[in-house]
Formats: C-alpha cells, structure tokens, sequence
C-alpha cells in the first residue's frame, strides 16, 4: 500500500488516534511493566527504575537523529521528491544504528559505574546493574527502530506503527510472565528475564518496522542509500534534531532541579508530586498526539510551498486540543481524590495531591498549546527558537519563581506547579505570536532552488 500521492492532504483525526493509543499504550504497558517486577521485590523496582533512567537518556540521545530525519522527511515528501526522501531514511537508520551502538557498548561496559555515580547501591545497584547490561547493550535495536517508526509516521502510516508498537507491547508482556515467573517450562528468571523480554520484543518489533517501511514507501530505501551517507542530508537531520533534543534536556534538568527543591519539602511531597504527574501524564497525552500529527502535516504542506494552509491548520489544531484538554482535566480535577487514593491512602498526601490537581487546569492548557505550537515550528525547520525561549523561561524564570513560590512565600508543592504553569504559558503566548509572525517560514529546509518536477522524483527509486 505505497503512498500514492504524497502531497495529498492528510487527516488530522486519522493521523493523531492511532498515534494517542500508541502513546496510551505505551504509557499502560509501562505501568504493568513496573507491577510485574514488583513481584520480586521493591527493590528490584528501585534497581530497574534506575537503570531506566539512565536508558531514557540514552534513548534521548537517539531521538536527536530520529525527530530530525522524521521532519526533514516531511518536507521532501511535501515536495513530492521521494527519492531524497528515501535517502534521508536510509542516512538516519545508519547514523542512529552507529550512534545506538557506540551507546551499547558505553552501557555494556560502564554501566554499573553510571548506577554507582547515582549513589545507587547494595541490591538495588545489583539488579539495576544485572537490566542495564542486558538492555543497554542491544539499546541500538531501539536506535533503528526509532528512525525506522518515525520515517514511517511522516509517510501517515500511524496507524500501522501504532499495530507493531501494540504487538511489541504484549509480547514484552507475555515475555514477562514467562521469563520473570518462569512458566511453560522456563525459569524463573526475575528481573533478568524482564530484560531479556524487553530485547526480544524489541527484536521481533524491528523486523515487523522494517517490512513495514518497504511495503508503504513508493520509492524503496535502497542499499545504497544505507552505505552512501551524505553530509548534505546529516546537516539537515542535525539542523532540526540538535534543538530538539537540547530543548528536552533543558526541560528534563529543570524537572531534576524542582524535584532538589522537593525533597527539601518532604517525603510527602515527593510522593504527592509522583502520583500527581502519573495522572497528568493521561491529561496532556491527546494534546501529544495532535502535537505529533499536526507536525507531520505541517511538514508536508511547507515542502509543497503551502504556509498559507500550515498557518491555519496549527491554530484548528490548538483550538482542538485545548477543548478536549479542558475537558479531560475538568473530569480529573472533579475525581482528583478517588483518583490518588487508587495510588495511596495517606490523607496528607490526598488533601496535597488534590490541591496540584486542582492548579492543572492553569498548568495544562498552557502545555497544550505549547506541545501543539512547538512541534510546528520544528516542523517548519524553525527549530532554534523555541530552544532560546526554553533558555530564558524555563531556567531564567520558573526555576527562581519555584524557588520564591515555594519557599519564600510558604506555598510548597503548589509553589512549584505554578512555578511551571508560568512557564508554560509565558512560552505558549512567546510561541502563539512567533507563529503569527510568520517567521518560520524563513526555516523551510527544502530552499525554493530544490524544486523537483514530481514525475523526476516519483521515477528516482
């Protein structure tokens, strides 16, 4: 089923569910993940949870190839030249497979120095450092398939990936119940076995996304396209992926920093804080997928000269999802105390959960329109923006507000989630009149002297 018209337009709706579900999912699994290893002990927990740290940042790492590749793709594909886009997968899948090896072979080795530099240590390093050496060194399995499933997102096949993801999910889990119990005459082999699950299903998950690619491209990745990489195509990737990823690193050591400033408050409020953004988490997911969706299709319509429509479709898109955001977190503020007593019974930390939760409704529509905005921006190719606005917001201004919130003015946790409620909407209304202004439009990675007649680049496989 190859894309047969690539500059056709493409549905939000048919593009964002599958990809929500795939992200719900994912989010589920991960819950489950963490219920079945509790069956060996809190400390295995502890020990898994620790290395997952450190394998996200490795995963962070990939994604710099992976979100850049994924937008570059885009904007060929809007240009209707297939081939370049053809190539700029097969240069992302090598580039990530080289940098996700050099990274299995940094956890292989180093891994347990990594746990020991978190001050982990007795029985949670030893099961931390026993899932690390299993999972970080086959992390570049997850490098491939992270290139290979963003490329074919941007071809608007989500709902395909979605299918793969979900078969990867439950075969980790069915993995897990044979290999953490030892059932069907297998041993039970504890948090090894739940590394050994999470390879196996990652295996299996990359060979589907590699038949997958070939069966919804129109022009094929060749081998060559694997061998030749051109420094041209890496500088684009690099162009968009560099400031994404940097992006996301400032957000994650902002994060790091309001979680110093909590342990300061107590540890009720470092576990009201956890339970809060478990459920946030479900809040902003659906404004993720029309985030996502809505860059592919930012993507297309700007390598196809169509900013006028790109202009219009981010703004639908916001208006979509602030709506069905308010929605969602008007039902969670209204169940905000059965929901936290499904994770706790301590009346403190409710009656502390509940007053976060209630602060969400400020909190999470500005991260809906930043999530939306942001993403299309980077779709555009105008991608260093948001990175200096993150700069000055997120460390120049939340993190001393929290400080001043939560300390100074004796307001505690909730000091801190309007702390980032201020940062989020400072960026929001930052992003909201960069995207009026229409300076993304000077970003556009394909220049005007690229064109190519569609019949040249459909006939270039």
């Amino acid at each position: 089923m190859p894309l047969t018209n690539p500059a056709q337009p493409l549905s939000l709706v048919r593009l964002t569910w599958p990809i929500f579900l795939e992200l719900f999912l994912f989010m589920l699994m991960g819950s489950v993940d963490t219920f079945m290893i509790s069956s060996v002990s809190d400390n295995a927990v502890s020990g898994v949870g620790a290395a997952n740290q450190i394998v996200g940042i490795a995963i962070l790492v990939l994604s710099v190839i992976g979100n850049g590749a994924a937008i570059v793709v885009s904007q060929y594909i809007g240009s209707r030249r297939l081939r370049e886009a053809a190539q700029v997968t097969g240069t992302a899948v090598s580039l990530n497979l080289m940098v996700g090896l050099a990274l299995s072979v940094m956890l292989l080795f180093l891994g347990e120095s990594l746990l020991a530099a978190l001050h982990v240590t007795g029985q949670i390093r030893e099961y931390g450092a026993t899932y690390l050496q299993i999972v970080g060194s086959f992390i570049f399995l997850q490098a491939l398939i992270n290139a290979l499933a963003a490329s074919i997102r941007t071809h608007g096949f989500t709902k395909q990936t979605m299918l793969v993801s979900l078969l990867m999910n439950l075969l980790h889990v069915a993995g897990n119940y044979t290999l953490i119990y030892g059932h069907f005459g297998m041993p039970a082999l504890g948090v090894r076995g739940a590394a050994i699950s999470t390879v196996l299903s990652r295996l299996i998950c990359l060979f589907l996304f590699f038949l997958l690619l070939y069966r919804v491209t129109e022009v094929r990745v060749k081998l060559s396209y694997y061998l030749k990489l051109s420094w041209n195509y890496v500088k684009q990737i690099l162009r968009i992926g560099i400031p994404s990823a940097f992006e996301s690193i400032i957000y994650q050591a902002c994060q790091l920093t309001f979680t110093l400033y909590i342990t300061y408050l107590g540890a009720e409020a470092m576990a009201t804080r956890q339970y809060a953004l478990n459920i946030s988490n479900y809040i902003y997911l659906f404004s993720m997928a029309v985030a996502m969706g809505t860059s592919i299709i930012v993507g297309r319509l700007v390598g196809a000269r169509r900013p006028e429509e790109a202009y219009r479709r981010v703004f639908q898109s916001v208006k979509w999802a602030l709506l069905v955001t308010v929605v969602i977190d008007a039902i969670v503020i209204v169940f905000r105390i059965p929901l936290l007593g499904l994770f706790t019974d301590n009346s403190e930390i409710i009656a502390l959960g509940a007053q976060v939760l209630l602060l969400s409704i400020f909190l999470e529509t500005g991260r809906t329109t930043n999530l939306v905005i942001i993403n299309s921006l980077r779709a555009s190719g105008d991608a260093r923006f948001p990175v200096y606005m993150g700069l000055l917001s997120m460390v120049g201004m939340s993190l001393p507000l929290g400080y001043l919130l939560a300390f100074k003015l004796g307001l505690g946790l909730a000091g801190i989630w309007l702390a980032t409620a201020a940062d989020e909407w400072t960026r929001a209304v930052i992003m909201y009149f960069r995207w009026r202004s229409r300076a993304w439009e000077r970003h556009a990675l394909i220049g005007p002297g690229d064109e190519a007649a569609p019949a040249a680049a459909a006939s270039g496989g």
